[in-house]
């Protein structure tokens, strides 16, 4: 399936890996349908007597193929991923492990072809949307087993790859398409927001009656935001902290990565007076402020929605009042001057070195930012 989607989408000439390769191997490509939506199915014809394999078979076969470097090791990398899982389901060391059908010729063409595929298209990153496992049984070298089978969740452990059961009793996912995401994926998700430049739609063997048994891929160029991380809000009503400990739950919050973190008072259940901790971050610092929330907290639960976030320009400038310096932040729109602040830490500290109210280092501060702008 990842083969006839990187096929469809021009990013593989199927007949020419075949050569670089040098196996013995026969590769048919055709126009189908499945689930009435139209797709390539790709099929790998190689002789039934191919022997049992172990990783350093393998990898001498990648490595004696015309093929280039970082394809060669990405390749590689797949057989180590399924050794590994291998080994581990089975008790054995990674260079004992034989990989049945996993190391037959056809196999090896997938992993490297889709590598090859995926290696010129050259993407800075591939999110992989979670990937539906099947459910039943399955036969295989080693007997009936569970489908998803043991191979393919030790192969999700700990990848960071999200994945569901279901939604037919067919078996979804192999251990050998899921090593490829696992080496491959940069995260799971939703398609990002991107111009679309090309697609490809893939056919499983099997035509499931009711369920369209492909796999779709969208290439395209994501698009430019002022900021490029995504962001995160977290939740949760909380009605029994002692209110004394708030303000130590929000330095907590901020110290984690937060850029902003706020309270609201609410009326929960039965009159009970409680309050929504909002909580605003980098998407890349969600685990840790995630932790810090229930550990400074008492929710035992966290509500988590992506959110889109604009922000202005900003630098800072330094005024002097009374001898003490203050940083004074300028916000600017398509490079106008619309926001002015003077830091409040550095005020409160000005004022408190100068013996003064704040209030009047605060309105001093912004004079002298103004000054300074206009000369």
């Amino acid at each position: 399936m990842l083969l006839g989607a990187l096929s469809a989408a021009g990013a593989l000439q199927l007949p020419e890996l075949a050569r670089a390769l040098q196996v013995d191997v026969g590769v048919d490509v055709s126009v189908t349908e499945r689930g009435a939506l139209q797709a390539v199915a790709v099929a790998v014809r190689a002789a039934d007597d191919q022997p049992h394999r172990r990783l350093a078979d393998v990898q001498r076969i990648i490595e004696d193929a015309d093929l280039v470097t970082p394809v060669k090791a990405r390749a590689i990398a797949v057989f180590v991923r399924l050794a590994e899982a291998e080994a581990r389901v089975h008790g054995r060391e990674p260079s004992d492990v034989e990989f049945h059908e996993v190391g037959a010729v056809d196999a090896i063409v997938d992993i490297v072809g889709v590598c090859a595929g995926l290696h010129a298209l050259g993407l800075d990153e591939l999110v992989v949307s979670p990937i539906a496992l099947g459910g039943g049984q399955m036969q295989t070298a080693h007997g009936t087993l569970p489908i998803p089978g043991p191979a393919v969740l030790e192969l999700l452990r700990g990848c960071g790859l999200a994945a569901y059961g279901g939604p037919v009793d067919h078996e979804l996912a192999t251990p050998t398409g899921i090593a490829l995401l696992a080496e491959w994926a940069s995260r799971s998700g939703p398609m990002p927001a991107m111009t679309i430049t090309g697609s490809g739609v893939g056919a499983g063997s099997r035509d499931l009656p009711q369920h369209p048994n492909v796999l779709r891929l969208v290439v395209g160029e994501r698009l430019a935001e002022p900021d490029a991380d995504e962001w995160q809000v977290m939740a949760a009503n909380i009605d029994d902290l002692d209110p004394r400990l708030w303000p130590g739950v929000i330095d907590r919050l901020l110290a984690a990565g937060a850029v902003d973190a706020w309270l609201t008072p609410i009326l929960m259940k039965k009159g009970r007076p409680a309050h929504t901790v909002h909580v605003m971050c980098a998407a890349s610092k969600a685990d840790g402020v995630r932790r810090a929330l229930f550990e400074e907290s008492s929710t035992i639960g966290v509500r988590t929605t992506t959110v889109g976030k604009h922000a202005l320009e900003r630098e800072f400038v330094e005024v002097d009042v009374g001898g003490q310096s203050v940083r004074v932040k300028l916000a600017r729109l398509d490079g106008e001057l619309v926001n002015m602040a003077p830091e409040f830490d550095d005020v409160v500290r000005a004022a408190g070195a100068l013996g003064r109210p704040v209030k009047a280092v605060l309105a001093e501060a912004s004079a002298a930012a103004h000054d300074r702008l206009r000369s």
